[in-house]
């Protein structure tokens, strides 16, 4: 199978990782010989309540068994899309009221970036440097990492770039400024939280100028950071949020979220003005449903501050430099890139699945799903103490 995968999937890079798949239950994914790995990254930050959880399951064969595509997004009104709607918009701050579903999370940055521009009637678009929104066109244009758009401008125009948490550059956002799009924690830059109520400062210079703020929350949204949407812990409520990842327990989805004055302006002068044949799909919006209805049920959201506190204490190593981020969006910093990529192989090797961020080379990404239990969160972190012990008495390494 890895043979064909090579030969007939086009790549990422150079050298993925090439495991073959058998099935996935709970915490772990099997590989065709039947080893158990233990897994640290849920996808991506995808899979928020495991794999095969048995209620998304339920609700997406029941969804297969009415109906599946019937018509182009926007259309008809369908059960699941329309309730999961309703039950998102009622655990959001009443000012982000309505909602377009599409199929990823780039394309909910592509949305919401059209949205600023159709609202203000301006064109300049201000991102973060080391942001990451998605890979397709618009979303690279405000990607803060020259290194991975260089080959594939001219971009989209207008697009200017500030510096996470710097407060100075919040001056940059004017008058002319259609909209500013955060990441509100930076995740491929390294997992950074925002300090000293900058995303708060932020919005507070957008109503000043007339801008709009849009938050990505594809990450840390649905209970990842400790409350349901990340920006909760902040001080802020944006006017735009885009989601998608772990809102429907690892199947493909993303949405964007803002106040229905704003949200109905996609519909006239031009019609059409946003349009996707698959967003809101029946199967994928019941998956949805059944996904955020068990997280509001369970007490994953409170948990996962708890969780992220055994991580810290167990994670205790002379490679480790800090842990950063929050809740299970955790990233374990190396003292450099080599050591994070021998800490990721050699975990694997061991039956632990962890990965790496974008951007930051020295990071290791924790981002188990959130039904993670605490016996599990040791196992883990004990192989990951195991395999950090042996490449230190592999190779000469001065720790500070």
């Amino acid at each position: 199978m890895k043979e064909d995968f090579l030969k007939y999937q086009a790549q990422t890079s150079p050298y993925p990782l090439g495991m073959e798949i058998s099935h996935a239950v709970g915490s772990y994914i099997y590989d065709t010989n039947n080893k158990k790995y233990l897994d640290f990254v849920a996808g991506v930050s995808a899979t928020s309540l495991g794999h095969q959880h048995p209620k998304v399951n339920q609700a997406i064969k029941d969804q297969l068994d009415k109906y599946s595509h019937v018509m182009v997004y926007g259309e008809y009104a369908q059960h699941p899309a329309v309730a999961y709607c309703k039950l998102l918009v009622a655990n959001l701050p009443p000012s982000l009221n309505k909602v377009y579903l599409v199929n990823s999370g780039t394309e909910a940055c592509e949305g919401a970036l059209k949205l600023v521009r159709r609202v203000t009637g301006r064109s300049q678009l201000i991102s973060c440097h080391n942001a990451y929104h998605g890979n397709t066109m618009g979303s690279m244009s405000v990607m803060g990492f020259e290194e991975r758009k260089q080959i594939f401008r001219p971009l989209i125009p207008d697009v200017d770039f500030i510096t996470f948490n710097n407060e100075d550059d919040i001056q940059k956002i004017t008058t002319k400024t259609a909209g500013i799009i955060i990441e509100t924690i930076q995740g491929g830059a390294g997992f950074i939280e925002p300090q000293n109520d900058f995303l708060a400062k932020v919005k507070k210079r957008c109503e000043e100028v007339g801008a709009l703020l849009i938050l990505d929350e594809i990450q840390p949204g649905f209970g990842r950071t400790g409350k349901l949407f990340g920006f909760e812990n902040y001080n802020v409520v944006p006017d735009v949020i885009i989601i998608g990842k772990g809102m429907a327990g690892g199947m493909p989805v993303g949405g964007f979220v803002g106040n229905s004055k704003h949200m109905d302006l996609l519909s006239h002068d031009p019609k059409l003005g946003h349009i996707t044949t698959f967003g809101g799909h029946p199967v994928i919006a019941a998956a949805c449903l059944a996904t955020l209805e068990e997280i509001l049920a369970k007490d994953y959201v409170k948990e996962s501050i708890a969780k992220e506190k055994l991580f810290r204490e167990l994670l205790v190593h002379p490679l480790i430099v800090e842990i950063r981020g929050r809740g299970l969006m955790l990233a374990a910093i190396t003292e450099d890139a080599g050591i994070t990529n021998k800490v990721i192989f050699k975990c694997q090797e061991k039956g632990l699945l962890l990965f790496w961020l974008l951007f930051e080379g020295c990071a290791v990404r924790i981002t188990p799903p959130l039904t993670i239990s605490e016996e599990e969160i040791r196992e883990g972190c004990g192989i990951i103490i195991e395999a950090m012990d042996e490449i230190m008495n592999e190779i000469p390494i001065i720790v500070n």
